[in-house]
């Protein structure tokens, strides 16, 4: 049901401009959405939203059923916990006016930039990196398990056949991709930008280029 409001509130939606003078608005919904997270999860320490140029809020006439809709509210943000990485996320707010929040949903954002994640409550060197240590951690176990259910699926594909194309394919294909992930990290912790941290660049590349590759076999 939540998906399909927001998917209905996005198409009344008309081109929207960015957010960058914040309002009422922006506060009400973000204690809005941190009261509806803490229904499910209470040991929160807070839900913040970036004021970006993804950050969009609409003032907009509509009705959802009876309800009369004001304003949209969209961007990006994240669920910060006492300990471990913040969980990224985008958000969409449905407003009655410009203090009175209707609905909140949020989505799990899987494409986050790896450092801005742990900048967020890491405050030291070392803090960062065993933040991207535990995201690495977390990506390459779920993409272990993504491609033993692709490996599987390869090994049925070549059951009964004279030659096993299949699962060679797959095979090639995983490795080169590898090769590829950890030529392009040490690319970018190169770069003249990263000189003072080209460490945490590169574990943030590849934490990044794992959620990536995992998306793509979703």
């Amino acid at each position: 049901m939540r998906v399909v409001v927001c998917a209905l509130a996005l198409a009344l939606a008309p081109l929207a401009a960015s957010a960058r003078q914040p309002g009422p608005w922006l506060d009400a919904c973000r204690a809005h959405g941190e009261r509806e997270i803490r229904r499910d999860s209470a040991a929160i320490r807070a839900v913040v939203f970036d004021q970006d140029r993804h950050l969009i809020h609409e003032r907009h006439s509509a009705k959802i059923g009876s309800q009369a809709v004001r304003s949209i509210l969209w961007g990006n943000g994240a669920i910060v916990y006492p300990k471990g990485p913040p969980i990224e996320m985008s958000f969409l707010c449905l407003l009655a006016d410009e203090k009175r929040p209707l609905f909140f949903f949020w989505t799990p954002r899987r494409d986050a930039p790896a450092l801005a994640q742990c900048g967020r409550v890491a405050g030291v060197r070392a803090e960062i990196g065993a933040c991207l240590d535990l995201l690495l951690q977390t990506a390459e176990s779920d993409l272990t398990q993504a491609y033993a259910l692709q490996f599987q699926e390869a090994r049925e594909r070549d059951s009964g056949q004279p030659s096993e194309d299949a699962t060679s394919a797959f095979r090639k294909a995983a490795d080169a991709w590898r090769s590829y992930r950890d030529a392009e990290c040490a690319r970018r912790a190169g770069l003249p930008a990263n000189a003072k941290g080209a460490a945490e660049a590169r574990k943030a590349c590849i934490v990044e280029l794992t959620r990536r590759r995992l998306l793509d076999l979703l």
